[in-house]
């Protein structure tokens, strides 16, 4: 009997992916670890070229237009992230506008996705401030544990396809291993914080949130006709392809930290 692993077609993307990975973990945690503007930076850097990629999968024909959208992003985070007033958010909404006036069609889709990504971006700075290295360090290991344990179990075991309409690769194995890994992650971190066994439940709703964020760039990618965002990052294709979970993920834990009150939860 073959083993699962046998085929070499399975894996044949594996070590590119996990050189390119090691790559961004290693610029990713140095700058998570200063925090600051260190951190502040690589977010409106990956803030603004993702928003370009969203533009250049609508209008490929237009790069000028994306890359000055780019720019407008990265003025506007830049003020925001340092501000972050209530009333300066609705700053968020001038890329949204200004680009949705410049198409004639998937006008709706460029206004949320422009937003989303900006405000994603805001919450991870914000949260970053705010609670500091170890919970930013939470967020992520559940967003990059997900994405281990679903790919691998995936590879490994195949089975049902979770949404094979939007994303045909993605099996129900590989999204609840997600979970699985997710769930750990916050046993762990019970282990030496006072957020109590409720993070564990939180690791996995947010594993499914960033899981979310990874369907809705599928289907977004799948309704544009492209395989890839952009073709920035050797075996993962743009930031917004590597960084669509985690943008998920930054969205939902907006909606925890600043909206609800999670019994037993002290982040």
């Amino acid at each position: 009997m073959t083993a699962p692993d046998a085929n070499p077609t399975k894996w044949d993307d594996l070590t590119v992916r996990l050189m390119s990975s090691a790559a961004m973990v290693f610029v990713g945690a140095i700058a998570v670890i200063l925090g600051g503007i260190w951190f502040q930076m690589l977010v409106v850097f990956v803030t603004a070229v993702m928003v370009w990629e969203l533009w250049m999968m609508i209008r490929p024909a237009e790069p000028t237009k994306g890359m000055l959208l780019a720019a407008l992003v990265a003025s506007v985070m830049s003020g925001q992230l340092a501000d972050g007033s209530l009333w300066g958010m609705g700053l968020f909404l001038i890329v949204p506008v200004i680009g949705a006036t410049q198409l004639k069609t998937e006008i709706k889709t460029f206004f949320v996705f422009a937003l989303g990504i900006q405000l994603a971006g805001w919450g991870l700075v914000h949260f970053r401030m705010d609670y500091g290295f170890t919970w930013i360090l939470w967020l992520m290991l559940v967003v990059i544990v997900t994405d281990i344990f679903g790919y691998f179990a995936g590879k490994a075991f195949g089975g049902p396809k979770f949404w094979p309409r939007i994303s045909p690769k993605k099996t129900w194995s590989g999204t609840v291993a997600g979970w699985i890994g997710a769930g750990i992650v916050g046993l762990v971190f019970t282990l030496f914080t006072n957020a109590g066994l409720w993070i564990i439940v939180i690791s996995m709703v947010l594993s499914f949130a960033g899981q979310m964020g990874d369907i809705a760039e599928s289907a977004l990618k799948r309704r544009m006709g492209v395989k890839d965002s952009s073709t920035l990052i050797p075996g993962h294709g743009g930031l917004f392809d590597r960084f669509d979970a985690l943008l998920g993920a930054a969205l939902f834990l907006i909606l925890v930290a600043d909206v609800f009150d999670v019994p037993g939860v002290v982040f």
